[in-house]
């Protein structure tokens, strides 16, 4: 194996010791750098890249443990090796819990030594090649901020490649926290419109008079409080694309509207006359059974024909648990550059617990959950306390019967509810889910805060 590429650094305050060590390295063909005590070690460090560092322990000014723990600071990847002539058990205790990779007792056998460089290099290219494994690999199973290795995701990017660069309407189907605005985003990056502006609009949180301002905009003096025209979503994102989020909530009067708009590729501001052309490429969302509503009357059937022109269905998280892995990986990658932070990973028993969760909030609540426990780690590795998971939905029903999805979904729920004593907004950031999604089911099962009937909780 050539050792061209590895770089050592050794450091004693013993010229004899630094000289002895740095020709029996050079002749395994190493490149070495040497320091006579710690401050010009770190000096060196913050300077330039070292792929191992072998410290004396005992030194003057700052000695070889300190020299250990601010090097691991500056490169984490860095191999340290501690050299002692007092070795003792407290001693490899403390070098390895700062981060060491071992200790060599002096005096050095030549042999001893070379044996473990070539140890350390040999991981270290493995290292360098998983790494290199892992970004290929992420590659594969990526469209954009998206990452899935199953079958039906993989299908679903296929299909969302091919449809971004029509200019056909988009509807993405799948429930809450499923990630339909990212694959939007991801719809409109990759689409001949990635250089103009990205705009969403949540139809499920606005009332009608604010959504269809919020849509059209508005001239000045349509209505109390219009103080100077506006204009809508649709004008402000010309040439882009317009994300309309759960689409199955907006009402009667506002299907009509949007219908037109499809249809004729114009708008009209409200107290406006003027009819204003529009060039902009619509991807719809809901996670409501779209086809169910036009039967019930409840949903236009012409403006669900528009909309539904290519029909991207996202699974949910439960049915494609081989991903979580690999979300995990992507999401604790991202919370240490947000953070700042060191983080290697979840343990074992954490991954065992987040690969069992159902996820009724899907991957919007495993990024929730990973971040709870990013931020209440006190370790590198994110530990199965640290995440705050609740026990696992239907745990407490009679050995023997089987809970429907929904029962199982109407349990957790209710175990948050009143875990947070109802409060809403916070129930609702635990779930994963926004707050109308949330109130919707507290509706559709009648949940309080006493068990009993109805009731709408605190918003705060």
């Amino acid at each position: 194996m050539s050792n061209e590429r590895t770089r050592i650094l050794v450091v004693d305050d013993e010229e004899i010791v630094r000289e002895s060590l740095g020709g029996w390295l050079e002749k395994d063909g190493y490149f070495i750098g040497s320091a006579p005590e710690g401050a010009t070690a770190l000096e060196k460090i913050k300077a330039e890249r070292w792929s191992i560092l072998l410290v004396d322990l005992k030194m003057p000014g700052v000695d070889g443990l300190q020299v250990l723990e601010e090097a691991k600071k500056l490169q984490p990847d860095l191999a340290v090796v501690i050299m002692t002539a007092y070795a003792t058990v407290d001693t490899a205790v403390a070098a390895m819990k700062l981060g060491a990779y071992d200790y060599l007792v002096k005096p050095f056998d030549p042999e001893e030594l070379s044996m473990m460089m070539q140890k350390i290099v040999s991981q270290q290219v493995l290292v360098r090649e998983n790494a290199v494994l892992r970004q290929a690999l992420r590659k594969e199973y990526r469209f954009r901020d998206l990452v899935s290795k199953s079958p039906a995701m993989q299908s679903l990017f296929e299909l969302a490649r091919t449809a971004a660069r029509s200019n056909s309407t988009i509807l993405v189907l799948g429930e809450s926290g499923s990630g339909k605005e990212v694959l939007a985003r991801a719809i409109h990056q990759e689409s001949p419109r990635a250089e103009g502006p990205f705009m969403a609009v949540s139809c499920a949180a606005l009332t009608e008079s604010l959504l269809e301002s919020e849509l059209f905009g508005h001239e000045k003096g349509a209505f109390t409080g219009a103080v100077a025209r506006r204009k809508g979503k649709f004008e402000a994102a010309q040439g882009g694309t317009l994300f309309l989020d759960e689409v199955g909530d907006i009402t009667p009067k506002l299907q009509l509207d949007l219908l037109r708009v499809l249809e004729e590729r114009r708008v009209h501001r409200l107290g406006g006359n003027d009819a204003i052309d529009i060039d902009v490429r619509i991807v719809a969302a809901t996670n409501r059974d779209l086809r169910k509503a036009v039967q019930e009357g409840k949903f236009r059937e012409d403006l669900f024909y528009r909309l539904n022109v290519i029909p991207v269905l996202i699974p949910p998280l439960r049915q494609r648990r081989e991903d979580i892995p690999l979300l995990v990986e992507a999401f604790v990658e991202r919370l240490a550059y947000e953070m700042k932070k060191r983080l290697d990973g979840v343990s074992a028993e954490a991954m065992n617990a987040l690969m069992a969760h159902d996820w009724p909030g899907n991957v919007r609540e495993l990024r929730n959950v990973l971040e709870r426990g990013a931020v209440v780690a006190t370790g590198h590795v994110i530990q199965l306390p640290d995440l705050g998971m609740p026990e696992r939905p239907g745990a407490a029903a009679r050995p023997g019967t089987l809970a429907s999805l929904e029962e199982v979904e109407r349990r957790h729920v209710t175990a948050v509810l009143a875990n947070t004593g109802f409060n809403v907004s916070q129930s609702a950031r635990i779930l994963g889910i926004d707050r109308v999604t949330l109130y919707n089911k507290i509706k559709k099962w009648g949940l309080s805060r006493e068990g009993g009937g109805e009731d709408g909780g605190k918003d705060e």
